[in-house]
């Protein structure tokens, strides 16, 4: 089987047109923000007083690395991180004011740009892609 059709490349190609389009549309609007920082950002925003593991959990990113994505987020002016009144160990994140004027500004240009990350697929094939993508996502190991 070549490397092209194989669902691993396919996938990581997908992944880098989407970080592209992100990038790309939010720098052209004004905004520093990664694709895991909004990610972050929009399940804080969600989730109040949830801390740093939640975050880690919710986004299915590592819990080592999301203190280092909290830690530029809280340097940014747009997370508060506090120590938990129930578990002492743990941080409880919140957007700030800034934070969530800026999750606000971005997102009807993220949710624009979704677009542009399946480009050429009718809404049928859209929605069976999405469906697809979710389901393997659903059954990983792992994950």
């Amino acid at each position: 089987m070549k490397a092209q059709l194989m669902p691993g490349h396919l996938i990581r190609r997908l992944n880098q047109i989407s970080a592209h389009e992100f990038a790309r549309q939010t720098q052209a609007a004004g905004f520093d923000i990664t694709p895991v920082q909004f990610a972050a950002m929009d399940t804080i925003s969600a989730n109040p007083g949830i801390d740093q593991a939640g975050v880690a959990a919710n986004i299915a990113y590592d819990r080592a690395t999301i203190g280092g994505v909290i830690d530029r987020l809280v340097q940014k002016g747009t997370v508060e991180r506090t120590v938990s009144k129930r578990d002492r160990r743990a941080r409880e994140v919140k957007l700030t004011k800034s934070g969530q004027r800026i999750l606000d500004d971005v997102l009807p240009i993220v949710t624009a740009l979704q677009e542009d990350i399946l480009p050429g697929l009718s809404p049928e094939e859209r929605g069976m892609f999405l469906s697809l993508a979710f389901k393997a996502i659903s059954n990983a190991k792992g994950g």
